[in-house]
């Protein structure tokens, strides 16, 4: 997955926020730190806020189940 399709992807499950939705986005996040690292996703985390939203920090590591 590329980082402007995990984008795409994100901005959804911020407009609605929620619980699903914070599960949505984990998941998102677990794949670009496979396939992009550490770096990309600490910035999709300030980009789209998710530390206020979601209570994602930067520097967490994301997996995927």
């Amino acid at each position: 997955m590329t980082v402007d399709k995990a984008r795409e992807l994100l901005a959804p499950q911020v407009a609605m926020g929620g619980g699903y939705n914070r599960n949505g986005a984990r998941l998102i996040l677990a794949e670009v730190q496979r396939e992009h690292g550490q770096l990309a996703v600490d910035q999709l985390i300030r980009e789209f806020d998710l530390q206020q939203l979601f209570g994602f920090t930067t520097g967490e590591e994301f997996k995927a189940p």
